[in-house]
């Protein structure tokens, strides 16, 4: 299996909105492109929150192709969305992992 993580730190000043438009909106919109079969939304502890929370939210498929065909034919038009609506009020990792 493979688990697609984004790690998101998220200002104070949209961190509710945030929230709510990736339940709603975002990883929807991710899960509708039928190349994840589950995913996960995590809140970081122990992280310094006083700019904001930090999230992770990970994603799961079967195989590396459906992680590559996300990223070459969604991840673009689905990322400008979020700069889009936020900005630079959030920052941004991803990686790749293989469960074993």
């Amino acid at each position: 299996m493979i688990v697609y993580n984004v790690t998101t730190k998220v200002s104070n000043a949209i961190k509710d909105r945030w929230l709510d438009w990736m339940k709603a909106e975002h990883i929807p919109e991710i899960m509708d492109t039928g190349l994840f079969h589950d995913y996960r939304i995590c809140r970081l502890l122990e992280q310094d929150d006083s700019d904001g929370p930090t999230y992770t939210i990970q994603y799961s498929t079967d195989t590396l192709e459906n992680y590559q065909t996300y990223i070459n034919e969604h991840a673009p038009r689905i990322r400008q969305r979020s700069y889009a609506m936020f900005g630079d009020h959030f920052v941004a990792f991803r990686t790749v992992m293989q469960v074993v």
